[in-house]
């Protein structure tokens, strides 16, 4: 994979670039964005922009990637670069934005790092981008073919035919397709891109998991409405809230992620926290859907039951499947069968082959994670979901 002469230099000098990845992918965005302001009207999310996320993930995938490269020089990391592709294809990336993206992220290299920078130095970190971005344009060109796109066209309109309010802060849009073009499929997990216009006339995209569907070709997303602290609530999602209703229009993407839910006989555990729950219903109901008969322990832990979103879904299901369980924990006003705090497993019974499905903020799945390993889960058995620029990256 990467030529032996340029292991050896990325090997000395990847922990000088590692220290310093932070400020280069800062000094990247500031400089694209301020030549190619265009880039922010479809393409990147402003609010990962604003907030540093989307600058440390492409520092963290980037470091990932060329220790990978070096640990293992046989193969390429595409376990690191399959979560990347899905959501390049979600948002409709293509072939030529990487020559851009490389013209201003080695230019930012130079700036950052001077002098240390050599020709030799530059050409064996040009190999690494090239071996990474080759790998996922050719991941991404197989998506999209999937998908029945070419070159990042996936999008279609979709109209509002059920607005229903899951709980005080998220609700849920019913979807049936525009037009008479056959809808793409839907695995069980996957998620799709909004694209909307905002009143500043910048289109923004946030991706949204599926959580649920129809035979009749209805598809439903669930939305939290985004609240950060000291900050406005993010964009799209207040959007949808404030304005969306039914008989109104959305623009979709086709449906992407590489977590989606595998058929087999393994007894599985569902885990989520907050809107997590999202991947974790569209899944019970593919399961209830085909009859199965596999042990499914659901495991959610949220606020309160108010702030559950999509509760009742998950009870009705979980009781449809005949080896359906499910434990419940609220840090408020816990009753009934549901459990005081936050999510404990010390005394749950996770069963030996368990493949677990995991989605919610980070915190809570690296807690979580660790528990399961303790319980006797395979590592190589922990699928997870994170919604926005994946932080966890190799560390999971």
């Amino acid at each position: 994979m990467l030529s032996a002469e340029s292991a050896a230099t990325v090997r000395a000098t990847l922990p000088a670039v590692g220290a310093s990845l932070d400020a280069i992918t800062a000094r990247f965005y500031d400089t694209m964005f301020a030549e190619r302001p265009e880039l922010l009207d479809g393409v990147f999310n402003r609010g990962n922009q604003r907030n540093g996320e989307q600058r440390r993930a492409l520092a963290g995938s980037i470091a990932a990637f060329a220790t990978a490269l070096l640990d293992h020089p046989d193969e390429r990391p595409d376990h690191l670069l399959s979560r990347i592709a899905h959501k390049h294809a979600a948002v409709g990336v293509t072939d030529d934005q990487y020559v851009i993206v490389h013209k201003y992220l080695f230019a930012a290299i130079a700036e950052v790092l001077g002098g240390a920078v050599t020709p030799q130095v530059a050409a064996a970190w040009d190999e690494v981008y090239w071996l990474m971005a080759g790998g996922l344009i050719a991941m991404e060109a197989r998506i999209y073919a999937e998908a029945g796109a070419r070159g990042g066209r996936t999008w279609r309109r979709w109209r509002v035919v059920e607005r229903r309010e899951e709980t005080a802060d998220t609700v849920s849009f019913v979807l049936a397709p525009t037009g008479d073009e056959p809808v793409p499929p839907a695995g069980p997990g996957q998620y799709v891109s909004v694209r909307v216009e905002l009143p500043d006339g910048v289109h923004q995209l946030r991706q949204y998991t599926l959580s649920g569907h129809g035979e009749d070709g209805l598809r439903r997303i669930t939305v939290k409405r985004a609240r950060v602290e000291g900050s406005p609530d993010g964009e799209v999602s207040a959007l949808l809230h404030d304005t969306v209703a039914e008989g109104d229009e959305l623009t979709l993407s086709a449906p992407f992620g590489d977590v989606m839910l595998e058929d087999g006989d393994a007894p599985l555990v569902l885990v989520s926290a907050g809107i997590g729950c999202t991947p974790v219903t569209a899944m019970l109901q593919h399961l209830a859907l085909t009859g199965a008969t596999r042990r499914v322990l659901v495991l959610h832990a949220d606020r309160s039951e108010a702030e559950h979103a999509l509760r009742e879904d998950m009870e009705r299901l979980t009781e449809a499947l005949p080896g359906g369980e499910r434990v419940f924990w609220y840090e408020e006003g816990a009753c009934g069968r549901a459990r005081s705090g936050r999510m404990d497993l010390s005394d749950v019974d996770v069963s030996e082959g368990a493949v677990v499905y995991m989605c919610g903020p980070l915190p809570f799945m690296r807690d979580v994670r660790a528990q399961l390993l303790r319980a006797g889960v395979a590592a190589r058995d922990v699928h997870y979901e994170v919604f926005g620029p994946d932080l966890w990256l190799g560390a999971a």
